[in-house]
C-alpha cells in the first residue's frame, strides 16, 4: 500500500531550549510538559508531503533561524510568515507577545481561496497550545485539500494528527506507519 501524502503539513516542533526560566520554580524545563527534540532529530524526520505541498511551520522568536533550517530540511522554499499575537509573554529583552507562523511551499500547491492580515489574534491558553484561528484559517482557504498536523495535541475533524499527546508515542513512530 502507497505512503499517505498530504498537501498541508501543519507543525509545532517541540523545539530544545538551552535554558528557561520559570516563574514556577516546580518546572525544570520544557520536558516537564513534553518530550522535545533535538534541532537534527527535528531536520530528519520524514514529513509525508505531496509532491504539492504548503508547510505551516510554528517557530518561536528565538528559534526563528531553526525554523528556517527545518522548513529547508524538509524540502520545502520559504514563502512568507505570519504571526499569532497571544497577548502576553516572557523575555529578557522585550516580552515577547507573539510566535511565529513559517510558510514553505513544495512543488505547485494552490493558492490560498483569499489573503488576509498576517497577524492572527487570540488569547494564550495553556502552554504551547496554539490558536483554533490559525487553523481554522488554513481550512478556509483550503477546503479541498489533505492535511495533518504534525505535533498535535488533539485530533481535529477533517485532519490526520501525529503526536504524544494524542496517543502518547513519538511523532517517528506515528510518521513511519503513514
Amino acid at each position: 500500500m502507497p505512503e499517505k501524502k498530504y498537501q498541508i503539513i501543519y507543525a509545532d516542533p517541540p523545539w530544545t531550549y538551552q535554558k528557561w526560566v520559570w516563574k514556577d520554580k516546580s518546572i525544570k524545563d520544557l520536558n516537564d510538559f513534553y518530550p522535545t527534540m533535538s534541532l537534527n532529530e527535528i531536520k530528519g524526520l520524514s514529513i509525508p508531503k505531496d509532491d504539492n505541498c504548503w508547510l505551516v511551520l510554528w517557530t518561536t522568536v528565538p528559534k526563528i533561524e531553526e525554523g528556517l533550517e527545518v522548513l529547508h530540511a524538509w524540502g520545502f522554499d520559504y514563502r512568507t510568515s505570519g504571526m499569532w499575537d497571544k497577548g502576553n509573554g516572557l523575555g529578557f529583552f522585550f516580552r515577547i507577545y507573539h510566535e511565529i507562523i513559517l510558510i514553505g511551499k513544495y512543488g505547485s500547491p494552490p493558492k490560498p481561496l483569499y489573503s488576509r492580515k498576517s497577524i492572527f489574534e487570540e488569547p494564550r491558553r495553556k502552554h504551547s497550545q496554539k490558536p483554533d484561528c490559525v487553523k481554522q484559517w488554513i481550512e478556509d482557504v483550503f477546503p479541498t485539500l489533505s492535511k495533518i498536523e504534525l505535533f498535535a495535541r488533539e485530533k481535529a475533524p477533517g485532519w490526520d494528527a501525529a503526536g504524544y499527546d494524542i496517543d502518547g508515542r513519538d511523532v517517528r513512530q506515528s510518521l513511519e506507519e503513514i
